[in-house]
């Protein structure tokens, strides 16, 4: 080797030797002060619900206090923009779900971040959707909901969601066009604001989350549950039919999962810590009694090999679903 090459070698490999050292010492230091988590919806939603309940424990095996930030609008894209603009070194973090992950980017104009620009650092439940209605619709299944909406054409019903290209427009789109009906879509900044207006009969239809307060406020008739997005009923609220079992309905079989997220550049090292963290949050027999006793199913552990498989199997799968019903980029809302 000519000595100005093994110059430039010897000092390439200097470099990278110190970086690398640089990194894994942050790694194993880290966190090195508070972690900030976006839940990027207004706070009583199910997402604040799930990063309260793993906040504490999770904290308490970081060595640092995890800061719950609710930041809501534009679909959840506000939150989530806010969270990657930090530097990608695992201090904030977003809760988020395949609504502003994956969809969003794909449905509203100006979005600055694209789906690839996040890793999956820990998968923590899911849920299944109900499809509720205002309690003095007069209607009391989904026949006759379709029914009032056939002859509802002047007048289309409304059906609110957390924005455009949420998971809940999506369903609505779809339930719109399997049952081949007229609906009208009222975007809002959170679930909150929407079973708001839905007990107080300022829209007709919700698809709502099955979590949280939410389950309570439908069994005790403050609005009418009609029917889930499950394969089938769920154990707690056997009640409610799939909507995949009746005719026509056969793909509306839909699911609402959350887990949280970093910058796709944060060190594998850092992601494996928080990986931990939050899967030993999720261990704990208070936390996941919580989360359950609201229709959360609680995710087993997996890996940050596992999970970008998953994230990546999750983003083809709503990027199918969004170009079945021909979703379109619109102005943020």
């Amino acid at each position: 080797m000519k000595p100005r090459i093994r110059i430039q070698a010897l000092v390439a490999a200097a470099t990278f030797a110190a970086t690398g050292g640089m990194t894994t010492a942050f790694a194993q230091a880290f966190p090195t002060k508070p972690i900030n988590m976006v839940v990027p919806y207004p706070a009583g939603g199910p997402s604040d619900h799930i990063a309260r309940q793993v906040q504490p424990l999770a904290s308490q095996t970081l060595g640092q206090n995890i800061i719950v930030e609710n930041i809501g609008g534009a679909s959840g894209t506000i939150g989530v923009t806010r969270a990657l603009s930090a530097p990608a070194d695992g201090h904030s973090l977003v809760l988020g779900s395949p609504m502003e992950l994956m969809l969003s980017p794909l449905a509203i104009q100006g979005v600055r971040y694209k789906t690839e620009d996040m890793k999956l650092v820990a998968h923590l439940v899911s849920t299944s959707t109900i499809l509720a209605v205002r309690s003095n619709l007069g209607v009391n299944n989904v026949s006759e909901l379709i029914a009032l909406a056939k002859k509802s054409t002047e007048r289309p019903l409304s059906y609110g969601s957390v924005g455009t290209g949420s998971l809940y427009h999506l369903i609505g789109e779809k339930f719109s066009q399997d049952a081949r009906v007229p609906l009208t879509h009222v975007p809002y900044r959170g679930i909150a604001p929407v079973l708001t207006d839905l007990m107080g009969g300022q829209i007709d239809i919700a698809f709502l989350p099955m979590a949280g307060s939410i389950m309570q406020t439908v069994n005790e008739g403050k609005v009418r549950g009609l029917g889930v997005t499950a394969r089938q009923p769920h154990p707690l609220f056997s009640q409610y039919p799939a909507l995949a079992s009746m005719p026509g309905l056969e793909s509306m079989e839909f699911e609402v999962w959350a887990g949280v997220q970093v910058h796709k550049n944060t060190p594998d090292a850092v992601v494996q810590r928080l990986n931990q963290a939050f899967y030993t949050a999720l261990q704990n027999p208070d936390v996941r009694k919580s989360l359950e006793a609201t229709g959360n199913n609680v995710m087993n552990p997996r890996s940050p090999a596992e999970l970008a498989g998953l994230f990546k199997q999750e983003t083809e799968r709503y990027r199918t679903i969004a170009k079945s019903i021909n979703l379109q980029a619109q102005a943020a809302q």
